[in-house]
Formats: structure tokens, sequence, C-alpha cells
């Protein structure tokens, strides 16, 4: 046999010598962190029915004790489900309340893994692309100064396209970093329609079953930003604190947030709430998950 056809024969069953790549899995528990997104994503054939609600203001004009700590109000309740087509793409649609001006809004979503961090490998990490499209059905205005007057059926409509880029450091902790981009077609005056931000997240485990949630998304440009906007601006960042409970069966969340709504092209471009006026409110996401066959 000639040396060329051992080299190929070599080449050939070389690869089934070699250990295989071990990947992390888990970088964070749930497919979202406590307003963000994450870059996990289900498995395939996985069902994930979610519910996710905003309660009013625990402090502040509108919360104290009339208001039971804002218990008694909701700005925003959410409830849709999120399918794994493959074991790196995922889709998923939702109905949520709103807690913004244009409300009663149905988001279609699309996420799909990139990349996987390695086990072992400095500087490996995950990529994940979100894509989510977000149209208001509340009835249309007849006041062609509201922001509901919806003069094209295209003003319903929302968008936001991010990368997340995540490491899973120890079992105990790993962070994220977000790029993205919202666009809304239609917005208030002297609002800008294009948002460009950055978001951070991060996790720590306290147990087994409990852990730390930390995320924060910075918009870069327009009103909404620290770095761009008028002293007149009423936009904060939106920032979020919370508690994760992993019970086997499904994941559990108890958050604080100054956001009112819980989609991205709803809450990222319309947070006014300040955490230092008391203004932030508790939230809860419970997920289940089921198999599809």
């Amino acid at each position: 046999m000639k040396k060329q056809h051992y080299t190929l024969i070599a080449l050939l069953i070389l690869p089934f010598l070699l250990p295989a790549q071990d990947y992390t899995f888990r970088t964070f528990k749930d497919r979202r962190i406590i307003n963000a997104h994450s870059v996990e994503v289900l498995p395939k054939r996985k069902l994930d029915i979610r519910i996710g609600h905003r309660f009013g203001d625990m402090f502040g004009d509108t919360g104290g004790w009339p208001t039971f700590y804002g218990l008694e109000n909701a700005t925003d309740v959410m409830l849709g489900g999120e399918y794994g087509l493959t074991d790196r793409m995922n889709i998923g649609v939702y109905r949520s309340k709103g807690g913004s001006a244009l409300s009663q809004l149905v988001s279609g979503l699309a996420k799909y893994r990139l990349v996987q961090q390695k086990e072992g490998q400095v500087g490996s990490f995950s990529v994940t692309a979100l894509g989510v499209l977000t149209v208001s059905t509340m009835e249309k205005s007849d006041n062609p100064e509201a922001l509901n007057f919806f003069a094209k059926p295209s003003h319903r409509i929302a968008y936001t396209l991010q990368i997340m880029l995540g490491r899973k450091f120890s079992d105990r902790f790993s962070i994220q970093i977000t790029p993205g981009f919202v666009h809304r077609n239609i917005v208030a005056f002297e609002d800008t329609n294009d948002t460009y931000t950055i978001g951070g997240a991060a996790r720590f485990q306290l147990t087994k079953v409990v852990g730390i949630l930390v995320d924060a998304t910075l918009p870069l440009n327009g009103e909404q930003s620290p770095i761009t906007r008028s002293q007149e601006s009423p936009y904060t960042i939106p920032l979020g604190v919370g508690f994760e409970f992993d019970t086997g069966g499904h994941i559990f969340q108890v958050n604080l947030t100054n956001t009112r709504g819980i989609m991205e092209t709803d809450y990222i471009p319309n947070t006014t709430s300040n955490w230092l006026e008391g203004e932030f409110r508790l939230g809860f996401t419970i997920s289940r998950l089921f198999n599809i066959r």
C-alpha cells in the first residue's frame, strides 16, 4: 500500500481516537436572567411554558402601604412559551400586558446558539443570537396625536436584535455581555426610533438550589442614555436583582427591578422608574419544562 494511503487512513481514523471536546452547560440555569435573556437555549423537543409578573412600585409616590407596597398593582403580566426546534434553535411566542404607552403586546422570538463554551479552554465562551418582534394589538385611537393612532399598520411594530456573549468561570459564577439594538416604528415627539444598547449580567450560586442574579442594560444614544440625554430626561437604566430557585422540575425567580415591562422591545426604551426614589417593584417568573415527542 502506498504511503499516501496510510496517511489518508490515519487522517480518517484520528478524529475517533482523540478524546471528545466537552462543552460547558448551564452557564445560566434559565433562558432568562431577570429582565434580559441569557445565552442558554432549550434542548431539541423541549417546551418551556413561562409566566412572568411585575407588580407596582414598592415605595415612592405610588407605593407604600396604600398599595400594599405595590402588590395590589400589576405593571406587566406575561404568558407564553418557547420550543426547541434543534439543540441550537429556539422559537417562542408571548402575550404581555405591556408596561408603556403601547400595550396588549404579542411577541415572537427566535434564538440561536452560535458558539458553546468548551470546558477547560482559556478564552472560550458561549455566543447566542436573539431576535424579538413585538406587535401592539391595542385599539386604534381617534386622536392623531396619540401614540396608538397607528396611521400605518407598521406603527404597531417594534423589534430588537441582540448578541449575547457569556462565560461560566466556575459552578458558582457566570457573566454575560450583551450588545443590542431596539427599533420602534412609532415613537413620541423628539424620541428616537433606534436605540443601541450594551447589557451586562451575572449569576452567583449560593447553594445547589439558590442563586443570586443581577442584570442591567445601558442605552447608548438618545434620551434613554445617561451619556446623551438632556437634564429633563425621565429615563433611567433598566436594572434588576433577584434570587433564582432550582426545584428540579422548574426554575422559580423572585426579583426586584425598576422596569415596568417585561419584553425587550418594551422595557429597554421605556424605563423611567428610579431605584433611588423607591420606584422598584417585586417580580417573579415561573418556568416549567415539558418533553414533546
